[in-house]
């Protein structure tokens, strides 16, 4: 199984407002960049579809290390999403989960591949969350998607 470093960050121009998200793709020396945004979203929601487009873009199951400065994302999936789950995608005050639809797509990405998740201090020394942040923050300002 290939092994990748997948590092995400998600940013919003208010919030809500206009977002944008972005991600580092590594695998034996290859980097791809990954970035889009959205005209009026959250910054939570900016977080999830940086993961979810990462992810997505593996052709095939790998083992996958997530590298988010997100401590929404990161306890979402490694913690709470099972309880969301067995309660039926409630929350333990009996409200519906907030952006459940992102949820489940990550839910279903994340079970093609063999994940971990690392949470890193944003706009501290990761050179990736940095590169992210500042991805996601021009796809934000300009409305864009690209890949390089």
């Amino acid at each position: 199984m290939k092994k990748v470093y997948l590092t995400t960050d998600g940013a919003c121009l208010g919030n809500p407002g206009r977002g944008g998200w972005a991600c580092i793709l590594r695998y034996d020396g290859h980097k791809k960049e990954l970035w889009g945004s959205e005209p009026h979203t959250t910054n939570n929601r900016m977080e999830l579809m940086a993961a979810i487009e990462g992810l997505s873009a593996l052709k095939e199951g790998c083992e996958v290390e997530v590298i988010t400065d997100s401590e929404y994302l990161k306890n979402g999936i490694t913690s709470w999403i099972q309880g969301w789950k067995r309660k039926g995608w409630m929350t333990a005050s009996k409200k519906p989960v907030v952006n459940q639809d992102l949820w489940k797509a990550l839910d279903r990405q994340v079970e093609r591949h063999k994940t971990t998740w690392s949470w890193t201090k944003g706009h501290a020394s990761h050179a990736d969350n940095n590169r992210c942040d500042e991805l996601a923050s021009r796809a934000a300002h300009r409305q864009d998607r690209g890949t390089a």
